[in-house]
């Protein structure tokens, strides 16, 4: 319990305060995510960077619980899945990309999803 605190108390604030950045600036992330799906570099950067949070996350906390512990774990397994897919298949990086920005709504659905699971994370790390 006490790994899943601590990473609750890093993960949580992380996760909310990338969502709100995200609601509150939405156009700016647009034209980050533009440039991002054209950059083959960042690409496999931000590729590496899920993938060895994602196993760090995994190590410590491969919980599977029915409480609040588990968003940990399904978040470290999907950086995981993350990082494996745009390192193996990093052609479909631009056009996931293209597709997912066709919907102007999806990245404000994403980042109130962010803006729930890091309150969440927060609340339950340092509350509890």
């Amino acid at each position: 319990m006490e790994t899943s605190l601590y990473i609750g108390k890093i993960l949580g604030p992380s996760i909310l305060i990338v969502g709100l950045g995200l609601m509150l600036n939405l156009e700016h992330y647009r034209k980050v995510m533009d440039d991002y799906g054209k950059n083959a570099a960042l690409s496999f950067f931000f590729g590496i960077i899920p993938l060895v949070i994602g196993i760090t996350i995994i190590l410590a906390h491969n919980v599977w619980v029915a409480d609040w512990r588990a968003l940990i774990t399904i978040y470290g397994w999907g950086g995981i899945a993350k990082g494996l897919w745009m390192i193996l298949f990093p052609d479909s990086v631009p056009e996931f990309i293209k597709s997912y920005q066709k919907n102007k709504n999806i990245l404000l659905v994403h980042a109130a999803g962010a803006v729930v699971l890091g309150f969440a994370l927060t609340y339950f790390g340092y509350c509890t």
